[in-house]
């Protein structure tokens, strides 16, 4: 059970960047090809650059920042700094950026403390996403307190050092992702929430999303995360600049303070230190528990992370399950019809809020239908046959959503958005039985490489291709012979000479971070991490249920064959039981009951189960304190616990598994 405490939290930490690989391979980037530079000169003149709103909107109100730009981390290490990023204050964009990109890198640069309206502010660019400051009649209600506890309260810190030192009331989690709530130990006690000082309201299921989408594939999500976040690329014009949402994630400490109020009805209505709030219930949109707010008093509405400035993920690259375009786009509509002829400014938890009525409703108008593009236009195209890839292809936005700022690919892209759609439809199968039940990716690599003549034969003509600018092929066929045959030096360059170009080219931040990590580990290969990843309030919030659940997925079919073994567990201070059943090579469980064929019995709190799993105690170690009581035949237990996979972090991506997987 000790070994498993990095997972037990998945990408809530992972993302954060500890531990995560140096890359020296990085040295060896290069620089912009000639086609290159042809794409992203294409994006010059394809889009409005003249337009300068989103600048003005991101700088007004703005008050004061940080003066060194740097938070403070765990360990001596900043948990933010904003520096490395002033490259992106030059207006002369390097070839090796995408111009849109750029752009949006550069309005996610800007950070401070911000007026929004009367009682209204925000900080921006301290975290990957925004807090926001409602001041009451006698205190602060805050809005998602970001990813970590540093950056949370050095955003509270700037705001009490330019306002006035208010208490804390209120907390308010928009939605279940950890960007916007594992921060909450910065700016409240434990204590405050528990007795009610602080309200701490949440959209109904918070509490089971918030954790339960990170741990069953939590690992696996842990080292998509670093692809899609480009937590492990250093910054720089020819590295990671964005992630689209903002300009990255912060390397604090993350926390998990359970809400004490709960909004269950599709509308309610609170009135907190004088200030009037409505919520509006938002499930299945971009998070499983989200809720928007609308403040009637400032004329206000908050769309959580529903409409921001640029395209969202119905289907996010680090995995997770696909988000139904349909019903978001129906949540804006329904905010629209209800809140549009009365807001004067809208605000979300990523970006620069917007001010007058006609352009709000314009835009929230405009990311209604972008989601409803995306989701018609596949459904349309996949019933007249058209597979994933197809769509993806020929997919394309009308000019009104391609020529406006908010609805470009940063964060998420049309291309795999669309695929999403088919994906939530369809499934994995486009219906070809040949693609039924293919070969192993490696075995049938060899073979393809085989039939086109051999790797020499390959790399020869991919070289050609490169020249051309054909880097979506190179890298697709250099991947190939990656796969048959991962000592093949050569391929691996060419290969991440293709990425690289690709990156280079990408408006998405996040396909630039993937294909720009993609090509360091093909260069330097993967470098291990070996910090722990472990946080007691998150593991707080996972129930005994999920746990158990977490270990029916580590246990080894192959090695719990024929094995039969049953084990009680009570909890005392939860006054639960739990009977775990080994059997037929599946772990399960039933709550409520203890077997009288038990094994073993297990007494213990959840508090003593909790220190195992952050490796604070040993289960021997906490039988002889006592603080967990074993009957019946102990070894049992030691035998369960044996026949438990322990997951890399570090698993290989761009290249085969070097170890088998039995």
């Amino acid at each position: 059970m000790t070994t498993s405490s990095r997972y037990v939290v998945g990408l809530a930490l992972a993302i954060t960047g500890f531990g995560l690989m140096s890359l020296p391979a990085m040295a060896q980037s290069k620089d912009a090809e000639p086609a290159t530079r042809a794409v992203n000169d294409g994006f010059v003149k394809a889009l409005p650059f003249n337009d300068r709103t989103d600048f003005d909107d991101a700088k007004r109100g703005f008050i004061a920042t940080l003066a060194d730009g740097v938070v403070a981390g765990p360990g001596g290490k900043p948990a933010w700094d904003v520096k490395p990023y002033d490259f992106l204050k030059s207006d002369q964009v390097p070839p090796t950026v995408n111009p849109s990109l750029w752009r949006q890198a550069q309005l996610n640069a800007i950070h401070g403390l911000f007026k929004v309206t009367e009682r209204v502010y925000q900080v921006r660019g301290l975290d990957l996403a925004n807090l926001t400051i409602i001041e009451g009649d006698s205190g602060l209600i805050l809005i998602d307190p970001l990813l970590s506890n540093e950056t949370a309260a050095a955003a509270l810190d700037l705001y009490v050092k330019h306002r006035a030192a208010k208490p804390v009331v209120a907390v308010i989690y928009t939605h279940s992702h950890v960007d916007h709530f594992g921060g909450g130990r910065g700016v409240m006690s434990e204590a405050d929430a528990a007795s009610g000082k602080v309200k701490v309201i949440a959209p109904d299921g918070f509490m089971d999303h918030a954790v339960a989408e990170n741990v069953i594939a939590g690992n696996a999500m842990s080292r998509r995360a670093q692809f899609q976040f480009g937590s492990a690329l250093p910054v720089g014009d020819r590295t990671q600049i964005d992630t689209g949402l903002g300009k990255a994630l912060s390397k604090g400490t993350i926390s998990l303070i359970p809400p004490n109020d709960l909004i269950k009805q599709p509308y309610e209505t609170r009135t907190i230190d004088g200030v009037e709030m409505e919520f509006h219930l938002v499930p299945g949109s971009e998070a499983p528990a989200e809720m928007l707010i609308y403040f009637p008093q400032f004329k206000l509405l908050n769309m959580a992370e529903d409409a921001t400035h640029n395209m969202h993920n119905l289907y996010t690259l680090r995995g997770a399950e696909i988000r139904d375009g349909r019903r978001w786009s129906r949540y804006i509509g329904d905010a629209i019809d209800r809140y549009g002829n009365r807001v004067d400014v809208v605000i979300a938890q990523h970006h620069w809020p917007m001010w007058d009525n006609a352009r709000i409703v314009s835009f929230l108008k405009k990311q209604r239908d972008l989601y409803k593009f995306i989701h018609d236009q596949t459904v349309r195209l996949l019933n007249h046959g058209l597979t994933p890839t197809e769509i993806a292809e020929q997919l394309k936005l009308p000019p009104s959503l391609s020529n406006d700022w908010a609805s470009r690919g940063y964060y998420g892209t049309l291309s795999h958005n669309a695929k999403a759609v088919y994906q939530f439809y369809l499934g994995w199968y486009d219906a070809n039985p040949a693609d039924l039940n293919p070969l192993p990716r490696a075995e049938e690599a060899r073979k393809e490489i085989e039939y086109m003549g051999g790797a020499e034969a390959v790399l020869k003509r991919a070289r050609d291709d490169f020249k051309t600018g054909q880097y979506r092929w190179v890298a697709s066929v250099m991947s190939k012979v990656v796969f048959a045959d991962p000592a093949n030096r050569a391929a691996r360059e060419l290969g991440a000479d293709a990425l690289e170009q690709l990156g280079y080219q990408s408006e998405a931040a996040t396909w630039r971070n993937a294909y720009l990590l993609g090509a360091a580990e093909l260069r330097g290969g993967v470098q291990k991490s070996n910090a722990s990843t472990a946080s007691a309030d998150l593991l707080k919030g996972v129930s005994l249920d999920l746990a158990f659940d977490f270990l029916g997925v580590r246990l080894n079919a192959a090695k719990a064959e024929g094995k039969h073994i049953v084990i009680n567990w009570t909890f005392t201070d939860l006054n639960q039981t739990y009977v775990m059943n080994l059997e037929n090579s599946a772990l399960t469980h039933t709550a409520g009951k203890l077997s009288d064929d038990a094994d073993t019995s297990i007494t213990l709190t959840r508090a003593a189960l909790d220190a195992i799993t952050l490796k604070q105690r040993t289960f021997l170690g906490s039988v002889l304190t006592g603080d967990i009581w074993v009957g019946g035949n102990p070894l049992k237990v030691r035998e369960l616990f044996g026949l438990l996979d322990d997951f890399s972090p570090d698993f290989e991506v761009v290249e085969p598994r070097k170890a088998k997987v039995e």
